[in-house]
C-alpha cells in the first residue's frame, strides 16, 4: 500500500465516538474466578513488521523518516496476516497512520477480507531531534536529556514528544475502538510505544514498566477489555508465527 492509497476511517455519530466510561473506570477481577462478566471487546496488537529503521535500531517516529517495510518486513506481514486469519474472529483493521503500519496492516486486511481503518492516534510517538539516530548517537549528544527521558515519562526529547503525551493519545484511540466495536475482536496495527502503553495501562503497572517491555517486529499481544471496565492481558509480543522467517529469505 503505497502513501496514496485510499483508506477508510472508523466512522462515528456526530463526529466523534464517546468513551467507554466502563473503560475508563476499571475494575480489579480475577477473570476465571469471577462471575460472568460479560463479552470483552479484544485488541490483537499487531506491531509492524522489519524496517531499516528497527535493523538499524533508530529512534524512528511520527514526523520523521516514514519507513516502508523491508523485503523481511514484507514476509513477516504476510506471515503474522496468515496467523490472524487462521485465529480467526477479526472483524475489523485499524492501523497508525505511518506507512510501515498502513503495509502490515494491507497484508491482514487482505488476507480477512476487510479493509483498513486509519487512526491517527495510533502513531509512533515524535522523537523530535533524535529522529533518525541510533541510541549511542543521542546518548553521545544529548546525555542529559536522555537521562531526563528515561527517568522520567512526563519528559519529552528536544522537539518531540513525552511518554506521557504518547500515552494520553493512545488511550484516546483505545476508547474510540472500544466504544465502537463492542464485543467483538480489532486487529490494531502499531508501533512499540504506542503498544506498551496500552499493555502498561492494562496491567496497571507503574509508567517505568514499558522500559521493561520488549516486542519483535511483527509480533502480536491480545488484550480483552469487558463491558464493566476489566482489562485483560491474554497475551504479549507472540511471534511464533515468524519462526524460520529469516532463514526463508536467506537472512
Amino acid at each position: 500500500m503505497s502513501e496514496s492509497d485510499p483508506v477508510t476511517r472508523p466512522e462515528v455519530d456526530g463526529g466523534q465516538v464517546q468513551p467507554s466510561e466502563a473503560v475508563l473506570a476499571p475494575r480489579n477481577r480475577i477473570v476465571g474466578w469471577a462471575t460472568d462478566l460479560g463479552t470483552p471487546t479484544t485488541l490483537v496488537l499487531l506491531r509492524h513488521g522489519e524496517t531499516q529503521g528497527s535493523v538499524g535500531k533508530l529512534f524512528s517516529g511520527r514526523g520523521g523518516h516514514d519507513h516502508e517495510l523491508t523485503e523481511l518486513g514484507r514476509h513477516q506481514a504476510l506471515l503474522a496476516a496468515e496467523a490472524v486469519r487462521v485465529r480467526g474472529g477479526v472483524e475489523a483493521v485499524i492501523s497508525s497512520p505511518l506507512r510501515r503500519c498502513r503495509e502490515t496492516a494491507a497484508y491482514a486486511a487482505q488476507a480477512l477480507g476487510l479493509e483498513v481503518a486509519v487512526d491517527d492516534d495510533l502513531a509512533e510517538a515524535a522523537f523530535g531531534d533524535w529522529d533518525g539516530l541510533t541510541y549511542e548517537q543521542v546518548e553521545q549528544r544529548w546525555p542529559e536529556e536522555l537521562g531526563d527521558w528515561l527517568g522520567r515519562t512526563s519528559v519529552a526529547p528536544p522537539g518531540g514528544e513525552s511518554i506521557e503525551a504518547v500515552e494520553a493519545r493512545v488511550l484516546r484511540a483505545r476508547d474510540r475502538i472500544v466504544a465502537s466495536h463492542q464485543g467483538v475482536v480489532v486487529l490494531v496495527v502499531a508501533h512499540v510505544n504506542p503498544i506498551k502503553c496500552l499493555v502498561r495501562v492494562a496491567l496497571d503497572a507503574p509508567p517505568a514498566a514499558i522500559y521493561r517491555m520488549a516486542m519483535s517486529p511483527a509480533s502480536a499481544s491480545e488484550i480483552d477489555y469487558y463491558p464493566d471496565g476489566t482489562s485483560v492481558l491474554r497475551t504479549f509480543g507472540v511471534a511464533a508465527h515468524l519462526a524460520g522467517a529469516a532463514s526463508i529469505l536467506g537472512g
